[in-house]
C-alpha cells in the first residue's frame, strides 16, 4: 500500500512535480508546453498533474502526445488526475460521474490508468460511503492505482478513512492543499495529525501564491503577467490591496534571506514548502523554460533550510500558526 512516506521518498527526493492547471492549453503555446514537460522530465520530475477540466480537456491530449515521445521511467507517476467537472450535469462525486469522468480522461490521454485520481472538492450531496466505494471500484478495475482528495477538510478526510476501514475499502493516500508563505494554517495545524495517525501525505499547490511570491508584482501588475488577464481580476485586486502591499514588503525582507542562502526568492519559497515533513510533493506551474529551471533549483536549497533559517522566515512573516503541541507543557 502506498502511504505518505512512500510519496516522500519517490517525489520529495527527486524534486516535486509539475502542474498544468493554468499554463497548458491556454496561457502558453504547445511548443513551449512541450519544452517545459521535457525539461521537467529530464530534471527528474516524476509526477505530472492534469485534469479533464483544465483547458476543456485539451491539455490531456497534449500531455498524452508528449509522453509518447519520451522514454518513461519506471518510477514516473505520469498523471495525477483530478476529478472535477464544470458542466452542471457533470458535477459531484457520485458513482456515475467518478467512473465516467475518469474513463473519459483516460481515453483522452490514451492511457490504461493513472497513478492517482483526485476527488477535487468535497461533495455534500453524495454520501461518503458512495464516494469511497466508487474510488475503490476504479482502483479495483485497474483505472487508477490510488486515490486522494483535494481541498477537503481534515474531518472529511478522516471520515473517508473511517468509512474505508469499516467496509474494507481503499482509503485516500494524500490531500492536495494550497500551501505557501501566506497560506499555512491547514497544512501546518490541521493535516499533521492525519499524517502521523493514518499516513495521509500532502501534495501542496501554489507554492508561489499565483506568482505573488516571485517578486514580479513589487511595483504593480505588469501587462504580461497572469494578474493582468481578465479571468484573474481577483488576483489583481488582491495584489493591489492593502494586505497585498504588506505582503510585498515582507517579500522584500525575505529576498535578503534568499541572497544569504545564494538562491532566488522563488527557490526559497519552494524549498520552504518541501522542508515540511508532511509535504510529499510540491506542484509547480511555469510559463517558460527559464522559470521552470529556476524553480527546479529549489532542491539544492533544501539542505540549507536550517532551523535558524526557518525561524528567521517565521519572524519576517509573523503568521506562524499555533499547533496543539505549542500549548502542551
Amino acid at each position: 500500500m502506498l502511504r505518505a512516506n512512500d510519496f516522500e521518498y519517490v517525489i520529495f527526493t527527486l524534486i516535486s512535480s509539475t502542474g498544468t492547471w493554468v499554463t497548458f492549453g491556454g496561457q502558453i503555446s504547445d511548443e513551449v508546453a512541450e519544452q517545459l514537460m521535457t525539461i521537467a522530465y529530464e530534471s527528474g520530475v516524476n509526477l505530472f498533474d492534469t485534469a479533464e477540466v483544465y483547458s476543456g480537456g485539451k491539455e490531456l491530449c497534449l500531455c498524452a502526445g508528449m509522453c509518447k515521445c519520451m522514454r518513461v521511467r519506471a518510477d514516473t507517476h505520469l498523471f495525477s488526475c483530478f476529478f472535477c467537472c464544470r458542466a452542471e450535469t457533470e458535477r459531484g462525486l457520485n458513482r456515475k460521474h467518478i467512473i465516467e469522468g475518469l474513463r473519459s480522461s483516460l481515453q483522452r490521454m490514451q492511457l490504461e490508468y493513472v497513478d492517482v485520481v483526485f476527488a477535487n472538492r468535497p461533495d455534500s450531496n453524495t454520501p461518503m460511503e458512495e464516494i469511497v466505494r466508487s474510488m475503490t471500484h476504479v482502483i479495483n478495475q485497474g483505472m487508477s492505482m490510488y486515490w486522494g482528495t483535494s481541498r477537503w477538510s481534515a474531518m472529511e478526510i478522516m471520515e473517508a478513512y473511517s468509512v474505508a476501514r469499516q467496509f474494507n475499502l481503499i482509503p485516500p493516500v494524500c490531500e492536495q492543499a494550497e500551501y505557501h508563505f501566506f497560506q499555512r494554517d491547514k497544512v501546518e495545524t490541521q493535516l499533521p495529525e492525519l499524517y502521523h495517525k493514518i499516513g495521509v501525505g500532502v501534495v501542496s499547490w501554489s507554492p508561489l501564491a499565483c506568482g505573488i511570491i516571485t517578486g514580479k508584482y513589487e511595483n504593480g501588475v505588469p501587462e504580461s503577467s497572469r494578474a493582468s488577464m481578465k479571468p484573474y481580476q481577483w488576483l489583481r485586486e488582491k495584489i493591489l490591496s492593502e494586505d497585498g502591499r504588506k505582503q510585498q514588503a515582507k517579500l522584500k525582507e525575505l529576498t535578503y534571506v534568499a541572497e544569504k542562502l545564494g538562491c532566488t526568492l522563488p527557490q526559497l519559497a519552494i524549498a520552504w514548502c518541501l522542508r515540511n515533513e508532511g509535504v510529499s510533493s510540491v506542484l509547480l506551474g511555469s510559463s517558460n523554460p527559464i522559470q521552470l529551471t529556476e524553480n527546479l533549483g529549489a532542491i539544492q536549497v533544501i539542505p540549507k533550510m536550517t532551523a535558524g533559517i526557518a525561524s528567521e522566515v517565521d519572524q519576517i512573516l509573523g503568521n506562524r500558526p499555533h499547533s496543539k503541541k505549542d500549548y502542551q507543557h
